[in-house]
């Protein structure tokens, strides 16, 4: 079975040998290893960590797990419970502490799950401090305090009402705006904490009718819990059957969120951040951030507003960081992750629904009229795999001499701009891939652009 250890955390299957998945051993182990961390971090404090999980299966063994390590550790515990990803990061903040556990393997399957870091200020760590956890880890460079110095448990179970009240306090969310348009909105929560979140949200924001899909937090996915078009087909069914204005799905930790539109279509998960963004840009212009493997879109919506783009590397740390260093009002990821940081600095489900459902209410227009004011690109996603012993950074390095005259991004992996569009290749750090995505404004282009590359890798 299979554990990922990456900077961004630890990630596995539950059950298997010792030597195996995100067993007990390896979850007080990786647990251990990132409170010393946060003890070299911060010497000579008290310390606190924040600790909340999604509602899959296995979150109330892992839960207990970490909270009892942290204990033992000497490190105070605040347990969120049943609680989104940026609620905890959030509640990093709120409580002054020292870090954050956050238990969701995201969108992967109930047999998966995964602990995610966060540092003081409630957000991913960076590189070097990743790595320095595993380190750790592999050299068991910890001890234990005697039992005068172990941590205190403190149970909070009502930040994501706190989480919301923010919502609502901010500049741009039109409460009185999103009320008088009278929306009738369907949900998908996939059965996870989005279902205690989301509704809760859609009621203080006055939507006049939330009709509810998979809102029981029992972690029984219903279908695969990605919302990616081909797994929300039921939703889509809804909106029209119920004559609903629109449609959100969120993934297990409410960091993504999808949209269908009132005729069932998808809004388009690349098309969160720009629409969002198009709204907030429209009333404080600035900058904005998303990776390299993003729309071009949210480019052209920044350029109209008068901002500046920039592209960072694919990851939200990486987004975060050039976020900061360009001073951007919004930015995010292609995935649905919206980051705004009048909120905080990290992707926020809620804080979308919120922007989208005011940006909506203002415009007077249908989702699906909505969509169609944007720039429309297609993007196309493959992956290739490379024969047993091939080196991908010398296939990228080759590929980069065959585009020499063509502009080319090489922070992260290999971009290549067209007059056309662009293709983008990274490779994985945990499989012999490359994963190849192309844009184009035709879905033909996008597809003839990313082939074009695959056939170039074969021929290496």
């Amino acid at each position: 079975m299979p554990l990922i250890k990456s900077i961004s955390g630890i990630r596995g299957t539950i059950g298997g040998s010792s030597t195996d998945g995100l067993n007990p051993l390896n979850l007080t182990l990786f647990t251990s290893a990132y409170a010393h961390w946060v003890k070299g971090e911060h010497p000579k404090q008290r310390l606190k960590v924040v600790i909340g999980r999604d509602a899959r299966i296995s979150g109330e063994m892992v839960s207990s797990l970490i909270v009892g390590t942290l204990l033992g550790c000497g490190i105070d515990v605040v347990n969120l419970g049943l609680a989104t990803t940026p609620t905890v990061e959030m509640a990093v903040v709120e409580e002054q502490a020292q870090g954050g556990i956050i238990i969701t393997a995201s969108h992967n399957p109930r047999q998966w799950n995964a602990l995610k870091l966060l540092n003081q200020k409630g957000e991913f760590l960076s590189d070097a401090d990743g790595k320095r956890v595993l380190q750790i880890a592999d050299n068991n460079e910890f001890s234990f305090p005697e039992v005068d110095g172990l941590g205190v448990l403190l149970d909070e179970y009502d930040f994501v009402d706190k989480h919301i009240e923010k919502i609502l306090q901010l500049k741009l969310v039109d409460r009185k705006a999103i009320q008088e348009a009278g929306f009738r909105v369907a949900i998908d929560c996939v059965n996870s904490v989005g279902g205690i979140a989301i509704p809760r949200l859609l009621n203080a924001l006055g939507v006049e009718e939330v009709i509810e899909l998979y809102c029981d937090p029992t972690g029984e996915f219903p279908h695969n819990p990605e919302p990616l078009p081909e797994h929300l087909t039921e939703i889509s069914s809804t909106v029209v059957d119920k004559k609903a204005h629109l449609g959100f799905v969120v993934d297990p930790d409410v960091d993504r969120l999808a949209i269908v539109c009132e005729d069932g279509s998808m809004f388009g998960e690349e098309y969160t951040l720009v629409a969002v963004a198009d709204y907030v840009l429209s009333k404080t212009p600035g900058n904005t951030v998303s990776n390299l493997s993003s729309t071009a879109a949210l480019r052209d919506v920044t350029q109209k507003h008068g901002g500046q783009y920039f592209a960072s590397a694919v990851g939200e740390v990486n987004v975060v960081a050039m976020m900061k260093e360009c001073n951007a009002v919004i930015g995010g990821e292609g995935n649905g992750g919206v980051i705004y940081p009048e909120l905080h600095y990290g992707r926020d489900a809620l804080v979308g629904i919120a922007l989208f459902l005011t940006h909506l209410a203002k415009s007077k227009l249908t989702c699906s009229a909505l969509k169609a004011q944007y720039p429309q690109y297609f993007i196309s996603k493959n992956k290739i795999e490379l024969l047993q012993g091939a080196n991908p950074d010398a296939v990228l390095d080759k590929l980069k001499a065959h585009f020499i005259n063509h502009k080319t991004n090489t922070v992260d992996g290999l971009k290549v701009d067209f007059d056309e569009g662009w293709i983008h290749l990274r490779k994985s750090n945990t499989e012999p891939i490359i994963r190849i995505y192309a844009e184009a404004k035709t879905d033909k282009k996008a597809n003839e652009l990313a082939k074009q590359a695959m056939d170039l890798i074969e021929n290496l």
